[in-house]
């Protein structure tokens, strides 16, 4: 059985990172992606493991859409396809004549989807749009790290893979509601907005009270003791999320009269005297090394666990049941491994099939799809308008 989207046919004029992360999410369940890459696109100076995880299951035809003639090829393979999506700054797509209003009057039924840094309309559409500075501007840095450090970016291209999310949602939504109308509609996000919009409780804290959270490191701004803590031989989490559960903690760090000291009998105590507390939890946590509490934690029902480094992570044997780890042979760099999406559907799920296309590797297959024989290919090829392999 083909995956949940392989029915789907979607045109991808998308580089760098959001929009590709939209677009393998698409690949991965199934749907025939075609990527259209422009002739020496930026993508391509990434390290290899980094387009390899991102353009595996794809498609590439490299056409030049400063040509007339090569937007020509984009305009008719979008009036056959299902999707289309770009993350250009607002004004590109406008001026290369592959925008919404144009694509969708040849094709109707055509999902168009936009990723940009900084969306569509305002004051900062035409900004360059990177994650580094959208995590700073969503608010994200300010509260990460703690008052000495803050403000930290995250690890990862947060804003980046977010935005790239919140457009498939989006575009799996308007496939569904196509199902009913017939009609496609214009899907969009942007960087700053995906970032904003995942603030959670920090902004909900903001937005009715008026109090601008501080950085709090590795504490829970709203719940004590919720954090990370020393003991022998390296460091834990303990997130100890309600009133019956710090009575447990109580019992097996040997002190049961803890969960009835005034300071610390509720939730909201406890977050205003977490000094206190974490000085008593310092000292009890100190007496044994962490793999022993985290396995008597865990057995009197206290949330903990410990904090990996990557190939700890990658060792553990729970983590190594998702099989989110897949091993590829690709033709450039030999054995590849990427990681396969993080949800599993019972009869449709994702599927990590094909490695990472070289640039131009299916330019002649995607052209001949909307009529075009091998003297035509190869006369483009010729004039500088598509790229294609010997």
């Amino acid at each position: 059985m083909g995956g949940a989207l392989s029915r789907v046919t979607v045109v991808d004029l998308t580089t760098v990172r959001s929009g590709p992360t939209c677009t393998k999410i698409l690949a991965d369940f199934g749907a025939e992606v075609m990527r259209i890459e422009r002739p020496g696109d930026v993508g391509r100076d990434r390290v290899y493991f980094d387009q390899a995880d991102l353009h595996r299951n794809k498609k590439s035809a490299v056409v030049n859409l400063q040509d007339p003639r090569g937007v020509a090829i984009v305009r008719a393979l979008a009036a056959r396809a299902d999707v289309m999506v770009e993350n250009y700054r607002p004004d590109v797509k406008h001026r290369l004549g592959v925008d919404w209003a144009t694509l969708s009057a040849d094709n109707p039924r055509l999902v168009y989807a936009s990723v940009s840094g900084f969306g569509q309309e305002g004051p900062y559409r035409d900004r360059p749009g990177y994650d580094q500075i959208v995590q700073g501007m969503s608010g994200l840095m300010s509260l990460t790290g703690t008052e000495e450090v803050a403000p930290l970016r995250v690890g990862i291209p947060i804003g980046d893979l977010l935005a790239g999310y919140f457009c498939a949602l989006g575009i799996f939504a308007a496939l569904l509601e196509r199902e009913h109308s017939g009609k496609g509609q214009w899907v969009q996000t942007s960087l700053l907005e995906a970032l904003t919009g995942s603030l959670s409780f920090q902004a909900a804290k903001y937005l009715n009270t008026g109090a601008v959270p501080p950085p709090v490191g590795n504490h829970h701004p709203l719940t004590a003791p919720m954090g990370v803590y020393g003991a022998q031989g390296g460091f834990m989490n303990l997130a100890v999320g309600n009133d019956e559960m710090f009575r447990r903690l109580g019992a097996v760090l040997g002190q049961p009269a803890l969960a009835d000291d005034a300071r610390f009998a509720t939730g909201p105590a406890r977050v205003t005297h977490r000094r206190a507390l974490d000085e008593i939890l310092v000292t009890a946590l100190a007496a044994r090394p962490v793999a022993e509490w985290i396995e008597t934690l865990n057995a009197a029902g206290v949330a903990c666990g410990p904090i990996y480094s990557l190939d700890q992570v990658f060792a553990d044997p729970h983590v190594r049941t998702f099989g989110l780890v897949h091993e590829q042979e690709h033709p450039a760099f030999g054995l590849v491994k990427v990681l396969g999406l993080p949800v599993h559907l019972s009869r449709t799920p994702p599927t990590v099939r094909t490695p990472a296309p070289e640039p131009g590797a299916h330019t002649r297959e995607i052209l001949a799809t909307i009529g075009y024989d091998g003297a035509a290919i190869e006369q483009l090829a010729a004039a500088g308008v598509i790229e294609v392999t010997k």
